[in-house]
């Protein structure tokens, strides 16, 4: 087992997997008076895979060459994607290798079929429980679309199909004292974002709480810094986690700036809440995005924007 370092975010989520607003009011007067210690930022795969990608190379094909660029960075905090316990068992070793936390994973699910349902929430699952003796105590899944790239969407019978089924994953996660982190991209926001709002209106929040993706939300509304702020008005007590990314004109940046989401009003926000989720840094590029720079100067420049910005949230 490899320990994890105290702070604010981990203790609120080690608490039995609870989440939402009475968890951050009961645990306000443990935690008063207290020290608050250096803030914690994470980076998860994703990034690296797009990085990667870019120089024809293949993250984690090589795992001592992958991770030593992720230290080199300057990161101490990783969230992997994991499809099987394999994963979990395969990443072990190389994080007490490079004396890296992770305190949050990224497991992919399909809900919104019955028959699809009862072996991915089998397979989450397993996962979590795989990751747990490793420091795990979040678990973010964005349950698949019907189709990759399709501009179909979900039924309302599969809506409430998949509320249903992430509900009782995040209770059975919730009885192994972990918690689930509801997790969107671009088409749960279309249609008058009727997937996003049935999910986080027909969930209990104890056992399903928020991972705020902000640019996928920026994005899926049409870039709208008001629908963002919106989203944080309406569920920000249950924001356990928050996924950063950066854009300008629309179009993602290779490193973390002031740009087309204001992040320090959404401090401002979270902190006005009293919400001080897991941050995880996700700085991908796309076929726009500048070109000057790889993955490891890039990331070194993430980690001086975010220590600054997001400082009020240790």
């Amino acid at each position: 087992m490899y320990p994890m370092i105290p702070n604010r975010r981990q203790f609120l989520a080690a608490l039995s997997g609870i989440t939402g607003a009475s968890l951050l009011t009961d645990t306000t007067s443990l935690l008063a008076g207290a020290v608050a210690p250096p803030l914690h930022i994470a980076c998860n795969s994703y990034t690296w895979n797009t990085f990667y990608g870019r120089e024809k190379k293949e993250w984690m094909a090589d795992p001592d060459a992958s991770l030593s660029d992720f230290v080199a960075a300057g990161l101490t905090g990783y969230e992997p994607s994991m499809t099987s316990v394999a994963d979990a068992t395969k990443l072990a070793p190389y994080l007490k290798k490079y004396k890296l936390e992770m305190r949050s994973i990224y497991v992919n699910s399909s809900l919104h079929d019955p028959k699809d349902a009862p072996e991915s929430i089998a397979t989450a699952l397993a996962i979590a429980e795989a990751a747990k003796p490793l420091g795990t105590r979040l678990v973010v899944t964005n349950p698949n679309p019907l189709k990759w790239g399709s501009p179909d969407n979900k039924t309302d019978a599969q809506l409430i199909e998949q509320a249903k089924n992430l509900d009782q994953l995040g209770a059975e996660l919730r009885k192994r004292g972990l918690t689930l982190a509801y997790h969107t991209h671009d088409p749960e926001f279309r249609a008058g974002a009727r997937e996003f709002y049935h999910i986080m209106l027909n969930t209990n929040p104890q056992n399903v709480a928020f991972c705020l993706d902000s640019h996928w939300v920026y994005r899926g509304a049409g870039n709208s810094q008001v629908a963002l702020f919106d989203v944080i008005k309406l569920f920000g007590k249950r924001i356990v986690e928050l996924h950063v990314r950066q854009s300008k004109d629309g179009i993602w940046q290779e490193t973390l700036s002031d740009g087309d989401i204001d992040y320090r009003r959404l401090v401002r926000e979270l902190k006005a809440q009293n919400v001080r989720p897991h941050i995880v840094l996700e700085q991908c590029i796309e076929a726009k995005s500048p070109n000057t720079m790889g993955g490891v100067a890039a990331h070194k420049q993430d980690l001086v924007y975010a220590r600054e910005v997001f400082a009020g949230l240790a």
